[in-house]
């Protein structure tokens, strides 16, 4: 056998080694077993075993989901059928609300614009005096009699804040605070105020403010100078 000599250096001078003990196979086990029956515990108190209910509560809990899910499916049901009744409601107020010519058989004359130096605020209609002439939208009379240069004249304000001016009658034939639907006669056609002959004055405002009657009907179906309306297809005769 070989002998170190006292001379040789020692590699492990001044180091004190501490043997690590084998991780125990068996303590990790103990260890995973015990974890995984924490997790279980856990489990069985969130979620009861449904072996330990009994048959009657479980047909309990089973017609209460079916009864749940019956009370979505009608509730969704009738959140459907009411969106469909406001579209069609939508629709049949269109249908019912709609845009109208204020009489047939006239000349048109006058339109929208400068005339004389002045703007001409309006169209003029020219029919025979006592000519019928109604409403060419549904909404209330605010105004009915003698009202200036416009003669005897109705107003009549629409559900979207536009007002329809109707002007030198002959006589007026509804009541101010009057509701009126479009196609309701209004008066006759007459040449009271500053008129030059036999017509129906007719002006729009919308915010105040007078527009072209020709051009804000025509957006709304009706053409004045064709004398057509969208929803009958009416055609002046020639």
């Amino acid at each position: 056998m070989r002998q170190r000599l006292s001379s040789e250096p020692d590699r492990y001078r001044g180091r004190r080694r501490v043997p690590t003990p084998p991780r125990s196979r068996y303590a990790a086990v103990v260890t995973t077993a015990f974890v995984g029956a924490g997790i279980v515990a856990l489990g069985a108190n969130a979620l009861p075993d449904a072996k330990s209910v009994s048959p009657s509560v479980l047909d309990e809990l089973r017609q209460a989901s079916v009864a749940s899910q019956d009370a979505a499916a009608r509730a969704d049901s009738a959140d459907r059928a009411t969106r469909d009744d406001r579209s069609g409601g939508d629709t049949a107020a269109t249908e019912q609300d709609p845009w109208l010519l204020p009489l047939h058989g006239y000349d048109f004359k006058s339109p929208y614009g400068m005339r004389w130096g002045k703007l001409h605020t309006g169209i003029d209609l020219v029919a025979p005096e006592g000519t019928p002439y109604k409403a060419v939208h549904a909404g209330t009379v605010t105004k009915a009699g003698w009202f200036g240069g416009y003669g005897y004249a109705v107003i009549v304000k629409h559900s979207d804040g536009s007002e329809a001016i109707y002007g030198h009658s002959s006589a007026v034939t509804v009541k101010e605070g009057q509701k009126v639907k479009a196609g309701d006669q209004l008066g006759l056609v007459g040449n009271t105020g500053h008129s030059y002959g036999s017509h129906l004055h007719l002006e729009v405002h919308v915010n105040g403010e007078p527009r072209d009657p020709v051009t804000f009907l025509q957006e709304r179906g009706v053409d004045i100078k064709l004398e057509t309306e969208a929803l009958y297809g009416d055609v002046a005769a020639s």
